[in-house]
C-alpha cells in the first residue's frame, strides 16, 4: 500500500486550457524524476521493443516524420523529435478523432536522474469533459508512468494484464482518480465539479456493480 502511495504521490499534475487550430483544447501535464540516466529514459520512451514492455506493442515507421500505431489503442505521428529531449507525436484514436497531441520532454538532473514531462493537449467533446474531467486521460496516463518506472528500476510485473485486474491496480487506480480530481479543483473547477468528475472516472476505471 505504502508503496502506491509512494508512486502516486511523486507525480507532479496540472490541468488546463491552451488555444489551438481546432479550438480551445484541454491539457493534462505529469511531471515526475527517475533514478536513470536520460538516455536511458530516452531509449525507453523510443525503442519499440522497450515500449512493448512497459506501455503497449507499437509499429510503423518510427522516424520524424513517419507513423506509428500502438496495438489496440492510439496511433499518429511523429511530429518532433529530438535526441534525447523531446518528442512529439499526434494522438488519434477512433474514426473520427480531433485535435489530440502528446508530448514527452527530457532534462537531465546529474548524470542519473531525469526528469520526465508528458503533456496531452487535445480538444475533448464537452460532454465527455463534463462526466470525466481529466481524469479520462490521466489515469491512463498515470498507469503509463508507474509502467516506465517500474521498467527502468528492472522490475515490470512478470504477467502486466493479470495485474491489471489486481487489488493493487485497483487501488492505484482509484487513489490516481482522486489526484486528477484535485489536480482539476487546484486548476480552478468548482469543488462538486471536480468531486463529480473524480467519481465518474473512478467508477469507469474501478467499477464497483
Amino acid at each position: 500500500m505504502s508503496e502506491i502511495v509512494d508512486q502516486i504521490n511523486d507525480v507532479h499534475r496540472e490541468v488546463g486550457t491552451r488555444e489551438v487550430a481546432d479550438g480551445e483544447a484541454r491539457t493534462v501535464l505529469l511531471r515526475r524524476t527517475y533514478d536513470a540516466a536520460i538516455e536511458d529514459v530516452w531509449d525507453a520512451c523510443t525503442d519499440p521493443r522497450r515500449i512493448s514492455r512497459w506501455f503497449l506493442p507499437v509499429s510503423g515507421d518510427l522516424k520524424l516524420g513517419g507513423h506509428y500505431q500502438l496495438e489496440g489503442n492510439a496511433g499518429g505521428e511523429i511530429l518532433r523529435c529530438e535526441p534525447p529531449r523531446l518528442l512529439t507525436v499526434s494522438w488519434l484514436f477512433g474514426e473520427n478523432p480531433g485535435f489530440s497531441e502528446v508530448g514527452v520532454r527530457l532534462s537531465a538532473e546529474g548524470e542519473e536522474r531525469t526528469v520526465f514531462e508528458l503533456e496531452h493537449v487535445a480538444v475533448v467533446p464537452p460532454e465527455m469533459w463534463d462526466q470525466f474531467g481529466p481524469g479520462a486521460v490521466g489515469v491512463g496516463w498515470d498507469g503509463a508512468l508507474l509502467g516506465l518506472a517500474l521498467h527502468l528500476a528492472g522490475r515490470t510485473p512478470a504477467d502486466p494484464e493479470a495485474w491489471q485486474t489486481s487489488d493493487e491496480a485497483r487501488e492505484f487506480m482509484t487513489r490516481s482518480s482522486a489526484a486528477w480530481g484535485a489536480a482539476y479543483e487546484a486548476s480552478g473547477a468548482p469543488a462538486e465539479v471536480a468531486a463529480a468528475t473524480m467519481r465518474a472516472t473512478t467508477q469507469f476505471y474501478v467499477p464497483q456493480g
